[in-house]
């Protein structure tokens, strides 16, 4: 399988689910009202009133955004030397996600969704959950998908980290 098409897909399942559990279980809202509340972003209020219909076209964004930061990390890693070999040395997805991930939520959460709504994010106990789920629901699966299979995997970790 395509690397950039599995990352996409692990990625906006594992983050998929991560979402729904902390909404359902953690947070006692419902599926609906949390792809209606993506949908929102685009949407507006007017997403909470539209039943199945703006809820799935929340999570069809949420997929898209997935493939989106899916693309942009593959492009790095395709253009980055340091991030292959650091990707290819022990605990390297974690290494990497660790840092990609919260950069994801941060940029998703203090510019791109501020942007859509016109008001700033309120930084909140949920918030920061979000910002440490994104490295292991969110970046482990983009940064394993891409960096597994590549063609220079074995040649980086053959090499001794630096």
């Amino acid at each position: 399988m395509n690397r950039l098409v599995r990352a996409w897909l692990l990625t906006a399942i594992s983050d998929g689910l991560f979402a729904s559990v902390l909404s359902v279980a953690f947070f006692h809202s419902t599926l609906a009202r949390l792809w209606q509340g993506v949908a929102s972003t685009l949407l507006g209020k007017a997403a909470f009133d539209g039943g199945t219909r703006t809820a799935l076209i929340g999570l069809l964004m949420h997929f898209g955004v997935a493939l989106g930061w899916s693309t942009v990390f593959l492009l790095l890693y395709n253009s980055s030397a340091v991030i292959r070999r650091v990707a290819a040395s022990r605990y390297g997805v974690l290494k990497i996600a660790s840092i990609y991930g919260p950069f994801i939520w941060l940029f998703m959460s203090l510019i791109v969704i501020p942007l859509l709504l016109h008001r700033p994010t309120p930084i909140t106990t949920r918030w920061w959950v979000q910002l440490i789920g994104h490295i292991p629901f969110v970046a482990v699966p983009m940064v394993w998908s891409i960096a597994r299979g590549h063609p220079r995997e074995r040649a980086f970790a053959a090499e001794p980290a630096r």
